[in-house]
């Protein structure tokens, strides 16, 4: 098997993220490869690119963007002004899925909150991926919340 490199995303890796995001079905972002919505994209790469406390991660193997994740770290007053983190967009491309990808990449987001110091890492994962919350269960998530969300536009 060709090595797994894990790395900061380049604004190179932008068009393979995108087709990753719009290749999920379950999600319902609504991601699409329209060159229309690219703008959008490239606004909220430079965005991340650009803030101390959120990165955007991909896994390459063989010279492709296979996977990506965000990890974002902020302090919060309650639990005594802890450094807390939070794991979201997990997504390895659907012909990669069931080769342990995944788990490399949660378990790397683990690795750098610890070394970051983060009290605790967080992720919400949609109601409809049952699949996936196994997954996070058997890396050690526990489901201790319920989250809500509002749709502001």
């Amino acid at each position: 098997m060709v090595e797994l490199v894990i790395r900061r995303a380049k604004r190179g890796d932008l068009a393979a993220l995108i087709a990753i995001f719009a290749a999920d079905d379950i999600g319902g972002h609504g991601d699409t490869l329209h060159p229309a919505a690219l703008p959008s994209y490239q606004k909220a790469f430079e965005e991340l690119a650009g803030s101390p406390d959120e990165c955007l991660y991909v896994a390459e193997q063989d010279g492709e963007v296979i996977g990506t994740f965000q990890l974002g770290f902020r302090y919060s007053l309650p639990d005594r002004g802890a450094l807390k983190a939070t794991l979201e967009a997990v997504q390895v491309r659907s012909a990669e899925r069931g080769q342990g990808i995944g788990g490399k990449l949660v378990r790397f987001a683990i690795a750098e909150a610890r070394r970051k110091g983060a009290h605790s890492l967080s992720l919400t994962s949609n109601n409809a991926r049952r699949d996936a919350h196994r997954f996070y269960e058997r890396l050690g998530f526990q489901n201790t919340h319920r989250g809500y969300k509002l749709f502001l536009d």
